[in-house]
């Protein structure tokens, strides 16, 4: 089977260089394994989401050499599928009206810093009267798949081995977009995607993805979660830290070139003098990959 990629951004601003970065390995991993990786649009915000930026992406995946085949799926174009997919489960009796509010589900498992936590099931099982209770109040309910709190082993090419405990989790939002969780699993499958390299901070959700890919009779892809790429304080990168993206940087003088070459070392080559993407691919090692957080360059950050 031919090894299909993907990178799959959403084109709320530029990419950083993490961003860059996770694309580049999805590339260097498909190509490594004689396959492509594809780019999806996932533009499910559509509050903050622009055509402007999706060409700014686009771009600057080009200026380093990250082909990849013209792009064919935008989430937000593809609505009435996953609807499809939610009246599927609905006749299965595997979807609920979720009233809660994130600050409330929060408070619930008492986790307030938490930013990812298991849905205790405050609405799963509600009365007749709390429902109309809930429904009189006017808070418009998300849409929750019901579940049996299922544990899937999720074996991670980088990450390793993860247990991952599946709760009833978000298939719509309140306000009628469809979730992450729900668009990306339709999606991998109807693009035929067979290896899926992102941040490890989604690993808490690969569970729930693979549980949605068994109800629907869908594959597992191949999973690689990278380490976050941070900044000098050790936090998740950000705007604050600096020159994160190619426009930061060459607004400070360094080249794409020079930033191709520091991402090839943050991916675990050494001695690498890039020109494109291409000119990594005898030299990338899915082995010496860093299992650890990468800093980027002092000289990038805000001092």
């Amino acid at each position: 089977m031919e090894v299909i990629g993907r990178f799959a951004p959403s084109p709320t601003g530029p990419l950083h260089v993490g961003n860059l970065r996770t694309a580049l390995v999805a590339w260097l991993m498909a190509h490594a394994s004689g396959g492509h990786m594809l780019v999806r649009i996932e533009d499910l915000d559509r509050a903050n989401s622009s055509l402007a930026n999706e060409q700014r992406q686009l771009a600057a995946l080009a200026a380093l050499g990250i082909d990849h085949p013209p792009v064919e799926v935008r989430q937000s174009e593809r609505f009435d599928r996953y609807a499809e997919v939610i009246t599927d489960l609905r006749a299965r009796d595997l979807v609920y009206e979720c009233y809660c509010s994130r600050r409330e589900i929060r408070e619930a498992v008492n986790a307030p810093h938490e930013r990812e936590v298991q849905y205790p099931g405050t609405c799963r099982e509600l009365t007749i009267r709390q429902r109309a209770e809930r429904v009189e109040s006017g808070r418009p309910p998300a849409l929750r798949l019901r579940t049996d709190s299922p544990t899937y082993v999720v074996d991670d090419v980088v990450a390793g081995v993860h247990e991952s405990t599946v709760d009833d989790f978000v298939l719509q939002r309140n306000d009628g977009v469809p979730a992450y969780n729900l668009a990306v699993v339709v999606d991998d499958e109807a693009q035929d995607v067979t290896q899926v390299v992102r941040g490890d901070d989604l690993l808490f959700s690969t569970g729930r993805q693979m549980h949605l890919q068994r109800l629907l009779g869908f594959r597992t892809p191949q999973y690689a979660h990278l380490p976050l790429v941070v900044g000098g304080d050790g936090e998740r990168l950000a705007k604050r830290h600096g020159a994160v993206t190619l426009d930061d940087l060459a607004g400070r003088g360094i080249t794409v070139t020079q930033v191709l070459r520091e991402l090839a070392r943050g991916v675990g080559i050494a001695d690498a003098s890039p020109e494109r993407a291409a000119d990594l691919l005898d030299v990338f090692r899915l082995s010496e990959l860093p299992r650890t957080p990468w800093m980027i360059p002092m000289e990038w950050q805000t001092v």
